[in-house]
């Protein structure tokens, strides 16, 4: 992996924006890799995302040769940020995003997630499994990742979230990724990590919400299936949408059919919006989301 820093920006659109990123980059030397924006014109917003090189040629201005110097770019961008009302982060690529997979009995999400993580196309560190089942235990064995099993009863729910917190700060946690976690997590575990909960639902959000929605989508003899990756928030199925897409169906296919057509789906989704998130690639505004190319 290169070694980058990514700056996002979120701020009031106005003009002169990116002239003046763009400025204070090049007074530091940087080579920029790959910019986007983007304008909401009835809110009035801005959005972009930077990246750049850390490795930087002898001619650097304010850097050493060979060394982009970050802290000093953060302390020269502050007064800049604050003048133009921005919330931004700024991330290097040196330390990688810490992660958490949460799962039930349904393991296709968790497996995928696994397999791309070790061929390298997920830049993260898979820190733990956790499950209210132990059907993921051997193959947490197989990565070589600590699994722990949590037991979800309306009597030990309370406890068994608090145990999850526990490992979460331990571990150190930056990102949970529910793939297919058969459980609801209350509005505290929730607001404790925003923006930093992905989900995927088995449907084409909003559509079908709930715990059944293949039946539901056969019971309405709908044409498309699909599957919604999104934020977890505390309104149920109703986080920022990262990703969705969809299959045709047919009047000749039965709810095993749905089922089985879908787990690709959700596969896909669930990964792509893995990546995009584990690359610095997503900005949430209100309950929507830029995803940048």
């Amino acid at each position: 992996m290169r070694n980058s820093a990514v700056l996002l920006i979120d701020c009031p659109d106005r003009r002169g924006l990116v002239a003046r990123v763009a400025g204070l980059l090049y007074e530091h030397g940087a080579n920029i890799l790959h910019a986007d924006q983007h304008q909401d014109h009835e809110l009035g917003l801005f959005f972009m995302r930077v990246e750049w090189s850390l490795d930087l040629p002898g001619d650097a201005i304010k850097s050493a040769p060979g060394k982009f110097d970050l802290e000093t770019f953060k302390t020269d961008f502050a007064p800049l940020a604050a003048e133009l009302a921005m919330r931004w982060t700024l991330t290097a690529s040196a330390r990688k995003p810490r992660v958490a997979l949460f799962c039930s009995q349904y393991l296709h999400c968790v497996a995928d997630l696994l397999y791309r993580w070790r061929a390298g196309e997920l830049d993260c560190e898979i820190t733990i499994i956790v499950s209210n089942h132990a059907d993921v235990e051997l193959m947490a064995a197989f990565y070589g990742i600590l699994f722990v099993h949590i037991p979800v009863t309306a009597a030990t729910r309370k406890q068994g979230e608090a145990y999850q917190l526990e490992l979460l700060a331990k571990y150190d946690v930056d990102l949970i990724v529910l793939a297919r976690y058969m459980q609801i997590l209350s509005a505290d575990f929730v607001t404790r990590f925003p923006a930093a909960i992905i989900n995927v639902h088995h449907s084409f959000l909003p559509a079908f919400t709930g715990a059944r929605p293949y039946h539901a989508a056969h019971a309405r003899g709908v044409k498309l299936i699909g599957a919604t990756s999104h934020y977890v928030t505390e309104v149920l199925d109703d986080g920022p949408i990262i990703e969705q897409d969809v299959a045709r169906i047919s009047h000749r296919d039965q709810v095993e059919d749905l089922v089985a057509r879908g787990r690709d789906l959700e596969r896909m989704v669930l990964s792509r919006a893995v990546r995009w998130h584990l690359d610095r690639r997503i900005l949430c505004y209100g309950n929507k989301t830029v995803i940048f190319d």
